[in-house]
């Protein structure tokens, strides 16, 4: 099996070419160190539209059979910052643990971790996690939820991830 995951980067300045898409690259090369899986990136920068971004979200799950989907920004207050909303419009089921568990690493760094509004949900066969728009916050978030996603992905009937264990612990049921 192909194995294809989604990674936007939804911010106005990055989409419109204004600044350099450091977001998006940093949660490549973050997958590309923990996945020893063979994988392909299915990639985009939009702006923060919440049509434009569920419509993306859709056409990589529904169109690209993309496994995970990876969203960076648009998580805050703002009003510009929509991601939760679009990740909540196209999902079925949604998994609230995610945002919890990123907030509570944050909360390690920065006492401003609580306006962050982090989710993840499923949509059919795909996982779809929103992080922060900081490459560092990014780090931080997606190593904490990581050891979930590959077993995420095998429940909902996902191709199987195999991770490098010197650089990512993630965790299966014995059965599993």
């Amino acid at each position: 099996m192909h194995i294809r995951i989604g990674i936007i980067n939804v911010s106005d300045r990055a989409s419109a070419g204004i600044y350099e898409d450091i977001p998006g690259k940093a949660v490549v090369s973050l997958l590309n160190e923990y996945l020893t899986s063979a994988w392909e990136p299915v990639y985009r920068v939009i702006p923060d539209e919440q049509d434009q971004l569920s419509a993306a979200m859709i056409d990589m799950a529904d169109n690209h059979q993309c496994c995970l989907i990876v969203t960076t920004g648009g998580t805050g207050p703002a009003p510009r910052d929509v991601t939760p909303e679009a990740t909540e419009a196209v999902c079925q089921k949604m998994l609230p643990g995610f945002g919890e568990l990123m907030r509570q690493e944050s909360l390690k760094y920065v006492p401003t971790a609580i306006l962050s509004r982090q989710t993840a949900g499923i949509r059919n066969q795909t996982l779809i996690v929103n992080l922060p728009g900081k490459p560092t916050a990014i780090k931080q978030c997606l190593s904490v939820v990581f050891p979930a996603i590959p077993y995420c992905i095998d429940l909902i009937g996902g191709p199987y991830l195999t991770c490098n264990s010197d650089v990512i612990k993630v965790f299966r049921p014995k059965q599993a």
